[in-house]
């Protein structure tokens, strides 16, 4: 995870990591710039308050010192690979040069982080998004630089060591200059480069005093080495795992806004493929989900507890934590006074949107109309919720594929990707609120900090997937259920997409991998029942919410998703097999006991990166009952006949307003619910369809 998605490793380096680099006279090197000249609707100053929220936490203070191991080089590890995880495009760490400090600035520290972050692709002739898009990349990778510096240096400090986030428009030091000394750039013909990129780059620095393992500078190169390293065809086909150069190979050839994945491809149909009765699925408060549940005491004191940590125990989380939290009270806004004519086509305004998602860094988006029972009755605070917009942007993030190789599901982790991915949404949709609102439409982010609407039948009604055997979570075919979503809703007119089938309901009549792996066995192994006016394989809440709320060895609980078949890597990664799936309906028994054999969901132990460390009374400790470090349960299914799940249906959930309240859970009526709950087949045959 380290090394990265380029072959940093591969370039020519000097041999001290102290001496100047290649071609630098101590002046500074030109950057490359923007291409496009930014128009009037140009989404840029959207940006400058997520700028201003990250630019006001470049420091803070220090944790007491963390357990960690004293090889500079396995710290240096830790770090390049956290900011890989946080989408960074290249990282390097190195000597902070004593000549770089301005503004009188102190250099008492002396290593460095240093984050680089591409411009989102643009391809040739005019596109959707343009008019919003253009001009912008240098301020949209600012905005991601920003963030990784901050989040980082964070970080650093959570585990003991001092440290300063240097970001594009607040630095004390020359970034360009530390950028070249830890070799991520070079200087060429005068101007910065950074290798295997073809457009430019932001640049963001941590500076610290926790001793890492130094890059050196990047050596000159001669016009066959250049062939070799950054332009040949092992690079331009992605030998050895690399982000290649050839575009078609990372979804680089498609236009933003259809997204690097072919959810084109995936059929469509007019109806979902779970039956859905509206006028039987009834309005839930916020009050009712199992987190809150938890937190107000209905599970007893010892979950009330943990509900307030259990997904941030971790010196990442906590660091995730607080960007999510800033982001809150701006999740809304005023409207300007006039809708700006250019956003009237609800054609226009679809692909310009998802083509803004995709800019500021979503993996998938889809768009569809609020359906009456997807607003939550109550905000969490007990307040009423009356239904404000008509139509949803629905943006997924994947919880990335590489670190979820490496992780049990249930280990240290997770609780990691999952804050990282709200952080990422609260932050992207939140941008696009605010574009929205300046071309004079209402619109909300909702994010899973402060949510109106729920996500899942909104993931599902945009054609981002279908239910799955996992129970209330739409699985998608190219990420399966490995993501996070966030959702924008407003009245600016879209074209809803479509529902999408790619035979997921027989696929998962044949798996029972997730239920056999569920460590808490909360996952059904029975067939789909009718529940709340919804076709789906029901899980059991309770007993989900209070394995991933205790779980000792671990933050949270994602097992599920590590060991989900469909939980692959990306657009050409185990294709053929994906497209079997999908159209080759006699070959999907075959296909999820050939996961198994290949073994698939177990652990990849070259792509651990993270400590498995415990953020416990502001400081990291070791974690005192160890860690889960699960293999593949073959023998999971063992408590298939004994299973019984536990039904809360809406008309005994808490009412919305009993906040603070306690309202017991009582698990021998809903499993006595549970073993009575209506068929789909009865259901379809009681209001004929």
């Amino acid at each position: 995870m380290h090394l990265g998605p380029f072959p940093l490793e591969k370039l020519p380096r000097l041999s001290d990591p102290e001496a100047p680099p290649a071609g630098f006279q101590g002046a500074r090197a030109a950057r490359p710039v923007e291409q496009h000249v930014a128009g009037p609707l140009n989404v840029g100053p959207a940006f400058d308050r997520y700028v201003e929220l990250l630019n006001a936490q470049l420091d803070g203070p220090v944790a007491p010192m963390a357990p960690l191991s004293d090889d500079p080089a396995e710290r240096s590890n830790n770090l390049k690979a956290g900011c890989y995880f946080l989408d960074a495009d290249m990282v390097g760490t190195g000597l902070i040069p004593g000549d770089v400090w301005e503004r009188g600035a102190s250099d008492h520290h002396r290593y460095a982080v240093v984050i680089l972050v591409g411009f989102s692709r643009k391809l040739k002739g005019p596109q959707p998004g343009d008019a919003w898009i253009d001009g912008t990349r240098q301020a949209a990778s600012d905005l991601r630089a920003t963030e990784l510096a901050v989040i980082t240096a964070d970080y650093v400090r959570n585990l003991g060591f001092a440290a300063t986030a240097h970001t594009p428009l607040s630095t004390e030091l020359n970034i360009d200059r530390v950028a070249l000394q830890v070799g991520l750039v070079e200087i060429d013909g005068g101007s910065l480069r950074a290798p295997f990129l073809r457009a430019g780059f932001a640049l963001s620095v941590v500076s610290t005093d926790m001793e890492l393992a130094p890059d050196a500078p990047l050596a000159r190169r001669s016009i066959a080495e250049r062939v070799r390293t950054t332009n040949g065809p092992s690079w331009f086909f992605g030998r050895g795992g690399v982000r290649g150069g050839l575009r078609r190979l990372n979804g680089d050839h498609r236009p933003l806004h259809m997204g690097r994945y072919p959810m084109e491809k995936v059929k469509r149909v007019d109806e979902s493929t779970t039956l859905i009765i509206e006028d039987e699925v009834p309005r839930v408060p916020v009050r009712g989900g199992g987190f809150p549940r938890a937190a107000n005491g209905d599970m007893g004191p010892k979950f009330q507890a943990d509900v307030k940590v259990f997904a941030y125990k971790t010196p990442q989380a906590q660091s995730y934590r607080q960007q999510i939290g800033e982001m809150v009270p701006f999740q809304d806004g005023p409207v300007a006074a006039v809708v700006h004519p250019s956003t009237i086509d609800p054609s226009i305004n679809t692909d310009d949107l998802k083509a803004l998602a995709q800019h500021l860094g979503g993996d998938m988006v889809g768009v569809c109309k609020v359906p009456n029972y997807a607003w939550y009755s109550h905000k969490g605070d007990g307040t009423e919720i009356d239904p404000y917009h008509e139509n949803a942007i629905v943006i997924l993030l994947d919880q990335g594929y590489e670190t979820m190789e490496g992780a049990s599901g249930d280990d240290w982790v997770s609780g990691a990707q999952s804050m990282r991915a709200y952080m990422r949404g609260a932050q992207i949709a939140g941008v696009m609120a605010e574009h929205i609102r300046s071309l004079g439409w209402s619109a909300r982010s909702q994010t899973n900090r402060d949510s109106d609407v729920l996500h899942i039948p909104l993931v599902l009604h945009a054609g981002l997937g279908e239910l799955s055997r996992i129970g209330e979570l739409v699985l998608n075919p190219f990420v399966g259920p490995r993501f996070k979503s966030v959702v924008v809703t407003t009245d600016m007119p879209i074209v809803a997409d479509k529902h999408v089938d790619f035979g997921l309901q027989d696929f998962c009549s044949k798996c029972t991998k997730c239920a056999r792996e569920c460590p808490c066995g909360a996952i059904s192994f029975g067939d789909k029942i009718m529940f709340n006016g919804a076709e789906m394989w029901k899980p059991d809440v309770e007993k989900c919410t209070k394995y991933r709320l205790g779980n000792q060895k671990g933050a949270a609980c994602g097992r599920c998703m590590k060991t989900c078949p469909f939980n692959i890597e990306g657009v050409l990664a185990e294709r053929a097999v994906l497209w079997a799936a999908i159209r080759l309906p006699f070959t999907r028994s075959f296909i999820a006991k050939l996961d198994d054999r290949v073994g698939n969901g177990a652990i990849n132990v070259v792509k651990k990166w993270w400590w498995d460390l415990e953020w416990q009374d502001g400081r990291t400790i070791e974690p005192a009952k160890g860690t889960n470090a699960r293999g593949l349960d073959l023998n999971g299914g063992r408590i298939a006949s004994k299973q019984k799940i536990a039904l809360y249906p809406a008309h005994v959930l808490p009412s919305g307003d009993a906040i603070g309240v306690p309202v017991k859970l009582t698990r021998k009526e809903a499993v006595a619910r549970g073993q009575v709950a209506e068929s789909p087949g009865a259901a379809r045959t009681r209001v004929g369809r």
